[in-house]
C-alpha cells in the first residue's frame, strides 16, 4: 500500500518517515510540506544516502490518485482545513495534529485559539486510542490521533476510571516530556542553555490536552469532574511520565490493582504493566511503541499511584499513527512497529 506524509520536517514527521521506511506493508510514495521543493536529505542530513524522495507541494488530488493513506503530520489549523479536501477523494486519512480530538468546535478554539474544523469533518473523525476504541478505527476512513500526553494519561488511568474505583472528582495528573515535544521551532526557552539541568512547569492548569483527556475520561465514565493537569519540561530529547494520584473508593491491594490492569490489557501488545515495587522509566521505552505502567497502592492513605511512560514521538505520535493505520487496514496491529526499546 502506497502512503503520503504531509509536514515531514517536523520531529513527528520524521518519525513517521524513519517507522514507515522500514514498513513490511506501507511504502513511502511521496512526502509533502508547504515550504521549499527539496530533497528531504536537505532538511534531514541523516537520511543522506537512505533515501533520494524530495519534498514536494500538496496537492489532494494527486495524492489520493497515487496512495491509498495520507498521514498528516501538520501544526495545528492546518489538517482542518487539509482534511475536507481530502475527504472528497475518498483516500484514507490519519491526522496526527489536535484538529479533530474534540468534538466541540467551540472547545477547541478556546484551547487551541485556531478556528475548528466543520462540525461534519469532526462527526467523521474517529479518536484513535487504539487499546480502547479498535472495534471503531477499524471502520475508519478519517482517523484522529491522540496527543502524546493524553496518551499516557488516558491509557494509565482507563481501567480504575471505567470500574469506578476511584474518587471521580479528585484526579491528579503529573506529566513531565522531553523537548522534542514542544516541536523543531527553535525558542529562547528550548535553548540548551535554558533547558539543560533544569525542570521548568509550564502551562499551568492551561494545557491544550486537558479537554481531550476529560473528553475520553467522561465517556468511560460520566461522574468524572474536571481534572488537575501539569506538564513540566524534562532536560531530555524525548519521553513522557505521568504520574497520577487517584483516592481510592474501594479497599483494594496493589495487587488486586496489577491483576485489574493485567486483565484490561492482555490482549494490547503495546501496554505492559510492571510486577509489584517496579516502576518503569523513560529510557525503557525510548525508541519504541511501548506503555509502560506501574502500581501502587498506599494503604496508609488509600491513594493510587499510577506512573504511564512512553516515547513522546512513537506512542505519542508516529507509531500510534501507523498502529492505527494497521488496524484500519486489516493488519496485525504490530506491523512495522514489534521492535525492542533502546536501551541504554
Amino acid at each position: 500500500m502506497n502512503v503520503s506524509i504531509i509536514g515531514t520536517t517536523g520531529y513527528g514527521g520524521g518519525e513517521l518517515f524513519r517507522l514507515l521506511h522500514h514498513h513490511p506493508i506501507f511504502n513511502i510514495q511521496s512526502v509533502h510540506t508547504t515550504r521549499d521543493e527539496i530533497p528531504l536529505s536537505k532538511e534531514f542530513p541523516h537520511l543522506h544516502g537512505i533515501t533520494d524522495i524530495h519534498l514536494e507541494k500538496i496537492d489532494p488530488e494527486k495524492i489520493a490518485k497515487q496512495s491509498d493513506i495520507v498521514f498528516l503530520a501538520t501544526p495545528h489549523g492546518v489538517s482542518s482545513k487539509l482534511v475536507p479536501e481530502f475527504l472528497k477523494t475518498g483516500i484514507q486519512i490519519v491526522d496526527l495534529s489536535g484538529d479533530l480530538r474534540l468534538t466541540d468546535g467551540n472547545v477547541y478554539r478556546e484551547w487551541y485559539k485556531h478556528e475548528p474544523a466543520s462540525t461534519e469533518v469532526l462527526e467523521k473523525a474517529v479518536y484513535g486510542l487504539p487499546e480502547w476504541n479498535k472495534h471503531n478505527i477499524a471502520k475508519a476512513r478519517l482517523l484522529s490521533n491522540p496527543g502524546c500526553y493524553p496518551t499516557a494519561t488516558l491509557l494509565g488511568l482507563a481501567p480504575v476510571v471505567q470500574e469506578n474505583i476511584i474518587d471521580p472528582s479528585m484526579i491528579i495528573v503529573d506529566a513531565k516530556s522531553g523537548a522534542s515535544g514542544a516541536g523543531r521551532t527553535a525558542s529562547k526557552p528550548l535553548s540548551f542553555s535554558e533547558i539543560n539541568e533544569n525542570l521548568r512547569i509550564y502551562k499551568v492548569n492551561q494545557h491544550q490536552h486537558i479537554p481531550e483527556v476529560e473528553q475520553q475520561l467522561k465517556l468511560w465514565n460520566g461522574a468524572v469532574e474536571p481534572i488537575s493537569f501539569n506538564t513540566h519540561l524534562l532536560p531530555i530529547t524525548r519521553g513522557i511520565m505521568a504520574t497520577m494520584y487517584l483516592k481510592l473508593t474501594k479497599s483494594v491491594s496493589t495487587e488486586d490493582i496489577i491483576t485489574l490492569y493485567n486483565e484490561k490489557y492482555q490482549n494490547q501488545p503495546f501496554v505492559k504493566i510492571r510486577p509489584a515495587g517496579n516502576f518503569p522509566e523513560i529510557k525503557e521505552v525510548s525508541g519504541s511503541n511501548f506503555c509502560d505502567i506501574g502500581l501502587h497502592v498506599d494503604e496508609r492513605t488509600n491513594r493510587l499511584t499510577v506512573v504511564s511512560v512512553i516515547d513522546n514521538l512513537i506512542k505519542g505520535a508516529a507509531g500510534q499513527a501507523i498502529q492505527n493505520a494497521n488496524i484500519m487496514n486489516g493488519l496485525d496491529e504490530r506491523t512495522g512497529l514489534d521492535f525492542v526499546p533502546l536501551f541504554p
